[in-house]
């Protein structure tokens, strides 16, 4: 079918082509398949090869060959191409800013170093990469020093990439804005402080996730890294990640402005407050999911601080969370735009007092299984500010009847019971 076409879409028409391609390509695409596509979508811009069994190197190649002007967006997961494709894309892949390789097992440390140093990615300034054992230390390093755009680097599972090249890889990726690293056990802190110490002044996100390299360290560097720029930090289910180590994210960085603490289970107020002290920009947006050793005197401190910026706080999970808590928000709090207190100790007399609160704006709030939340609440929510847009009410002991009666109230609010 793709091969009796004789002549390209139209301008106006490519997006259409374009997940045509890679629609069709997730079902029953073949190298031949691809050539066929390369020849005659001429203004292809993005392509997603998925699981495709058929995919060798030859239709990868013919692709990208084809299209070398105008693909901007490339995505390779689950084939068995090898690192003569990523070659192909390196020497080729002249107009692509966005690259996403995903389980190839059969691309090598070369297939990397090759595409990095053939010099033709000098446009990319995202790349994901999940699943690849050729991803090494090496290989990372020689992509940030040969794609001088790259701003977005998001690792998932890349068991060879370890502290060694951080530092390198910081140093080379002057443009880098934002690193993503998820379930890379050999990354530690030592890395990520070395990583910090020598980050361009551009850098502004870091997010760990289910790090299990992510760990208290016996003692401090001698050097402390001060990475002002940093706004945003995700420290997220790195389970070894204790008050000790928070300690010290605070003193490197100062200007952070949305913070993910996300699964922290050991982290208590004594390592939270020097983090809310050291704070000078105000923080934005806080997530607390989970740090179920917070308490009220926490969350007071926080908003005693940052209640002018702070517009979003989740303290979903954080069963040490009382009315206490609410009190502090609705006293210091003149920004807050959605807050989550599902799963909190908070009750009746704590949504009370948020109903009260004059200057508090909240568009969405959650009390789902709040176990101490009742029917009693019902006419407090009812005379929430009528800013109010989103409402969690689930797994409580609110009812059927009084939820009719608070839609009726907030006729102008999604209510979830």
């Amino acid at each position: 079918m793709l091969g009796s076409l004789r002549s390209p879409p139209s301008a106006t028409r490519w997006s259409v082509w374009t997940s045509l391609a890679a629609r069709w390509s997730r079902t029953r695409a073949s190298s031949p398949s691809l050539r066929a596509i390369g020849r005659c979508c001429a203004k292809l811009q993005a392509v997603n090869i998925k699981n495709c069994t058929h995919v060798d190197d030859q239709g990868v190649s013919g692709l990208i060959c084809s299209a070398t002007a105008s693909l901007t967006k490339v995505r390779l997961q689950g084939l068995s191409i090898t690192d003569a494709s990523l070659a192909v894309i390196g020497y080729y892949g002249k107009a692509i800013t966005d690259l996403t390789l995903a389980r190839l097992p059969a691309v090598g440390e070369r297939g990397f170093w090759v595409m990095a140093n053939a010099l033709g990615l000098q446009k990319l300034r995202c790349m994901t990469v999940t699943s690849c054992r050729g991803l090494t230390d090496l290989a990372l390093a020689s992509v940030a020093k040969f794609s001088p755009s790259l701003k977005h680097v998001n690792l998932k599972k890349c068991s060879k990439v370890s502290d060694g090249c951080l530092k390198e890889f910081a140093e080379s990726a002057r443009a880098l804005e934002n690193l993503q690293v998820e379930e890379c056990n050999k990354v530690t802190l030592m890395g990520i402080l070395a990583f910090l110490l020598n980050c361009s002044p551009k850098f502004k996100a870091l997010s760990l996730v289910k790090c299990i390299g992510i760990k208290d360290i016996c003692s401090a560097p001698a050097q402390l890294p001060v990475c002002k720029s940093l706004r945003s930090l995700t420290i997220k289910d790195c389970t070894g990640f204790t008050d000790a180590s928070l300690a010290v994210v605070g003193m490197i960085c100062p200007q952070l402005e949305n913070v993910n603490l996300s699964g922290l289970g050991a982290v208590t107020d004594n390592g939270f407050l020097p983090l809310i002290n050291s704070s000078e920009s105000g923080l934005v947006n806080v997530d607390l999911n989970g740090c179920e050793n917070l308490t009220d005197a926490a969350v007071s401190a926080l908003v005693k601080v940052h209640g002018c910026s702070l517009a979003h706080l989740s303290l979903e999970g954080c069963s040490k969370i009382t009315d206490a808590s609410l009190f502090a928000i609705s006293e210091s709090c003149s920004q807050l735009a959605e807050l989550d207190l599902s799963n909190c100790m908070v009750s009746d007399y704590g949504v009370a007092v948020l109903a009260a609160a004059k200057q508090l704006k909240l568009r969405i709030l959650s009390l789902s299984g709040c176990m101490k939340v009742t029917q009693k609440s019902v006419p407090f929510l009812g005379s929430m500010s009528s800013s109010l847009e989103g409402l969690n009410l689930q797994f409580n002991f609110i009812g059927n009847h009084n939820i009719a009666s608070l839609e009726k109230q907030l006729w102008h609010c999604d209510i979830l019971a």
